[in-house]
């Protein structure tokens, strides 16, 4: 019989709180999450590349993954808000680069693909195609990839996060993530843009952060960086977010995102030592908002 109480339930500066519950996510939305309730879903699930996770088998029959991830998606329909976001973070390995659309399609099936978005974690750049303004000393090269040793395939240095509303009408915010001009004239040129600022697109670069140890500083094998969910957030729109869901929280990435942004957030996952990292994440992140508001 499931708990009634979450595995961990820490209070936010407004009166929210952050609620993590040892559960299965599907069950688990359809019990912890009121009916159109969630304003904002933003996730990663497994992706069943054999990935070593504590607590789950991330290697299902390629169907009855599928189903499953249906299945996540007829729940997300039930808890997402009639102007709620779902942002489903997934990638594909190079030898089956078809995966994230099959996963996306039977996730997504209740909803509208509103927009695609392509989270780069590593890149090249030549200097001479970043043009003079861009002030490169010489080429470069940013961000971790895992290296693909093959005659056929490249290495995967991107993910995709699909962006699901219901009808594919829902308002977003793409200045509260917005970049410079780079050329200040077109600030003046174009309207709209007396800000400074113009939007980030559809494609983001988000490296992972580089670490020391990883059992320490990242105890889990799939992770997202905390710019993933706290740009879909502010995309979505800030103000208009009562409650951010994460169907599969991990180390609590997301958690720490609503937590930033003071927002009231509600994540599930199976493996107790993830959900203890994420708790103790999140509390570090808002003693550190404390600290720095009494300074």
């Amino acid at each position: 019989m499931a708990s009634e109480r979450p595995f961990a339930a820490i209070r936010l500066p407004s009166g929210g709180r952050i609620a993590l519950w040892a559960e299965d996510a599907v069950a688990g939305l359809d019990r912890r999450v009121g009916a159109r309730s969630a304003d904002v879903v933003v996730t990663s699930p497994p992706y069943n590349l054999g990935v070593p996770y504590r607590s789950y088998a991330d290697a299902r029959p390629r169907a009855d993954y599928l189903a499953w991830m249906g299945s996540v998606g007829a729940a997300v329909d039930r808890a997402l808000a009639d102007r709620g976001s779902f942002f489903l973070n997934v990638g594909s390995p190079p030898t089956d680069p078809g995966l994230a659309w099959e996963v996306a399609r039977s996730a997504g099936a209740p909803f509208v693909l509103q927009n695609v978005i392509h989270w780069v974690k590593s890149i090249a750049i030549d200097r001479a195609a970043a043009g003079r303004g861009a002030g490169l000393a010489r080429d470069l090269a940013v961000g971790h990839y895992k290296p693909v040793h093959s005659a056929r395939y490249l290495h995967g240095a991107h993910e995709y996060v699909f962006h699901f509303t219901r009808r594919g009408d829902v308002p977003l915010e793409p200045l509260a993530i917005g970049v410079p001009y780079q050329d200040a004239s077109n600030v003046t040129r174009w309207r709209g843009a007396a800000g400074g600022l113009r939007s980030r697109g559809n494609t983001w670069f988000l490296p992972y952060p580089t670490i020391r140890d990883r059992a320490r500083d990242r105890p889990h094998p799939a992770s997202f960086p905390l710019e993933l969910p706290l740009w879909c957030v502010k995309l979505h729109g800030v103000a208009r977010t009562r409650c951010v869901v994460d169907p599969f929280v991990g180390i609590g990435a997301s958690a720490i995102a609503a937590a930033r942004l003071d927002r009231a957030f509600v994540g599930f996952d199976v493996d107790r030592a993830y959900l203890a990292e994420a708790a103790a994440r999140v509390r570090s992140e808002l003693a550190g908002r404390r600290r720095k508001a009494t300074a």
